[in-house]
């Protein structure tokens, strides 16, 4: 078995060497006489047909030159959760054949034909993101002058892996690459060049790019560098694709109607603090935003945390604390109606120095009181505190019964009781105060936000 694996390779190396040998001289002159009269004569071209198999050079110790440029026309596909994107291009490869050459003089004028891919010797380029198996069509052709000048297209649907950074979603930019390089021969064997600028290349893309939409091109970047696998080195050239997210459809279908159910519920603060009908109100929008948010769950993205998902849970946990806020209200104008707490000094010192008598909430009254006194109109929706607690008996009735004595201490007690109502209810109208602020900052920063990854 070992002989005769040495005497294949013997063999091998001999044939090399003989192919060579006739490669002298004007061996690869073609010659074509006749093409004027019966066309081309496929017999003249069949010693270099034998020589497919071998990188067409003389001299094997000079790498073949092998010029590779690219048009991409569409992006078909960006899926972030498989992290690939799916697009179509047309190669470019021009190399020098030099087994190929005749004289265009004495063949008719033929300076330059087709030939089937299949009878020629093709350099293996190949895409290392490629994830997918190569469909390009069989049976193209190249393109062959006199001189060996051999220039091969292909069209290419390519499934490149692609590390998507999906956090500025709707707004984000990717940039994906495209790694040229040769499967089996090394820089001693073949060196990879540029036939076109990289600028060429990517404003020929832009403007025939036939995809409008969702990804927007926006250039290509190129860099050549070498790639070491053991002690062999290969050349490769990567390039950059860089493109860009339109966000118009994500704007109008999750960030518009999120921010119109989030300003709804800001203008709920003017509903009366003390209104039977807040809750419910707010309790119908939550439900409408998780109704929401379930039915555009499908054009986010499945994998990752982008920032357009934190918005949405910022803005549901705003939603819930203002329903919270509001029970805790309502619970608290409740018992401070019919049996006031007393309230802690410092509470109570807050209040003095965190009121003024003009307020930005639609809920706070629009003039302050003494000590914090409220009137009937500064409790829209509720009675007097005096009718909540008791009616106070007239000071001659009181007289007439003879206990004047009572009379006053009972004054003085509901004096005392009215002035804590009036505190609590204060201190509700502060909550809201906050809250609704708080609000405004949230929407106002959402906004700008939008604004500025928009325009950047």
């Amino acid at each position: 078995m070992e002989r005769g694996w040495l005497h294949g390779e013997r063999f091998l190396l001999c044939l090399i060497l003989h192919l060579l040998l006739q490669g002298r001289g004007d061996t690869f002159t073609i010659n074509c006489s006749g093409f004027e009269q019966h066309g081309v004569d496929p017999a003249a071209f069949q010693p270099m047909f034998d020589r497919k198999a071998f990188r067409p050079v003389v001299n094997y110790s000079i790498p073949t030159q092998v010029n590779i440029s690219f048009t991409l026309s569409a992006i078909l596909e960006v899926n972030e959760q498989l992290q690939m994107m799916t697009s179509f291009l047309w190669l470019n490869m021009i190399w020098h054949n030099q087994f190929i050459r005749w004289n265009p003089e004495e063949c008719g004028g033929i300076s330059e034909f087709s030939i089937a891919t299949e009878n020629l010797w093709l350099p293996d380029i190949f895409i290392q993101e490629f994830m997918d198996i190569d469909e390009t069509p069989t049976g193209l052709m190249a393109y062959v002058n006199s001189e060996g000048r051999t220039k091969y297209d292909k069209p290419m649907q390519v499934v490149s892996i692609c590390n998507l950074d999906i956090f500025y979603f709707p707004f984000d930019e990717q940039n994906c690459t495209l790694t040229f390089s040769s499967f089996i021969y090394t820089v001693e064997n073949m060196a990879l060049g540029l036939e076109k600028e990289v600028q060429e290349i990517s404003n020929t893309s832009q403007n025939l790019i036939q995809s409008k939409g969702e990804w927007a091109l926006l250039g290509i970047y190129q860099k050549q560098m070498k790639m070491t696998v053991d002690t062999s080195q290969y050349d490769q050239i990567i390039f950059y694709v860089a493109i860009r997210r339109r966000p118009t459809l994500y704007v109008i279908n999750l960030l518009m109607p999120s921010s119109f159910l989030v300003v709804i519920d800001a203008l709920s603060f003017y509903l009366p603090a003390e209104s039977q009908i807040r809750v419910p109100f707010k309790m119908t929008l939550l439900l409408g935003y998780n109704v929401f948010l379930l039915m555009m769950n499908d054009l986010l993205p499945d994998t990752g945390t982008p920032l357009i998902s934190m918005y949405f849970a910022l803005c549901l946990s705003l939603m819930v604390l203002s329903l919270l806020e509001t029970i805790f209200i309502t619970y608290l104008l409740h018992l401070a109606t019919t049996q006031p707490p007393p309230m802690p000094r410092w509470l109570h010192s807050l209040l003095l120095h965190g009121t003024s008598p003009m307020k930005c909430c639609p809920t706070v009254p629009q003039k302050g009181t003494k000590d914090l006194d409220l009137t009937h109109a500064h409790l829209p929706g509720l009675k007097e505190p005096v009718e909540l607690v008791g009616k106070v008996p007239d000071p001659q009735e009181a007289e007439l019964s003879g206990c004047p004595g009572s009379t006053r201490a009972q004054q003085e007690g509901e004096a005392q009781k009215q002035h804590l109502v009036g505190l609590w209810v204060q201190f509700s109208h502060m909550m809201d105060t906050l809250l609704f602020r708080f609000y405004l900052l949230f929407m106002a920063t959402s906004v700008i936000t939008v604004i500025v990854l928009w325009n950047t």
